[in-house]
């Protein structure tokens, strides 16, 4: 029986956001060469350290 690898496990995030706001992030993250869910866990950890 083969096993799964430990790693990082990721989740889906499924959240309601405005358009244009959607929109205006989508745009800067391919300007500077990020992809969006790198950019939100940054975020997240930053978030999370200072809460």
């Amino acid at each position: 029986m083969a096993s799964t690898p430990k790693g990082v496990k990721k989740m889906k995030l499924d959240y309601s956001v405005d358009r244009t706001t959607y929109d205006g992030f989508i745009k800067t993250c391919v300007r500077k060469g990020y992809t969006p869910s790198t950019v939100l866990e940054g975020l997240m950890k930053k978030y999370v350290e200072t809460a």
